[in-house]
């Protein structure tokens, strides 16, 4: 069956690899793994770049590496959205007796990647360049632009949940097939430490 994955990749990062060693994921291989009897035609792998933080200066090279390995995959395309930080007050959980209420914190957003999916996925459905899409992402907001696929345009809609909750209700109705993605998949799909591209060869980051 003609395949396409989209990959909500913020979901994918912080639902199943974030802080184990398998975080340099080859994402066809990890396709390949999760549907052996289907052909996988095209990839899209949507991001956003991330900023320094205080307590993690060099996250945004590790991220530049990982990207640079993922470009080195045929089949895949790399879509981004906006990563912002915006000062806002939130609510002491447990405020201090006679202290503020609220205190100001920095929160990060990522901006975009729900909708580039949602868009990219309808697009390639309504030019029929799949016979099955498999969306990578436990995000709810996806659930209306699945359902049409799958209602509207009669095609096939799986979805893999990267985390480790339930799978959301609304994404289970709106899928035609639900798999959740598990240790000894990510275990399969791992890029070799040493990979080469038009600009040389380059490693995985030592302290991934």
């Amino acid at each position: 069956m003609r395949t396409n994955v989209y990959i909500d990749g913020f979901n994918l990062y912080y639902g199943a690899v974030r802080g184990t060693p398998y975080r340099w994921l080859n994402l066809h291989r990890l396709a390949e793994v999760m549907f052996p009897e289907d052909r996988i035609e095209r990839i899209w792998y949507f991001t956003a770049r991330v900023n320094p933080r205080p307590h993690d200066p060099t996250q945004p090279q590790r991220q530049q590496f990982y990207l640079r390995a993922l470009r080195t995959l045929p089949t895949l395309d790399i879509v981004f959205g906006q990563f912002r930080e915006r000062k806002t007050r939130l609510p002491f959980a447990n405020p201090p007796t006679g202290g503020p209420k609220t205190v100001e914190v920095i929160k990060p957003e990522e901006k975009g990647t729900d909708v580039n999916l949602a868009t990219q996925l309808l697009v390639d459905g309504f030019k029929r360049n799949y016979e099955q899409a498999v969306v990578i992402s436990n995000d709810s907001d996806l659930a209306t632009p699945m359902r049409y696929v799958k209602e509207e345009l009669n095609l096939k809609v799986s979805v893999v949940n990267p985390s480790k909750i339930r799978t959301h209700r609304d994404l289970e109705d709106a899928a035609t097939y639900v798999k959740r993605l598990r240790r000894n998949n990510l275990v399969q799909s791992q890029f070799p430490k040493v990979l080469q591209d038009r600009n040389g060869r380059f490693s995985k980051p030592n302290s991934w």
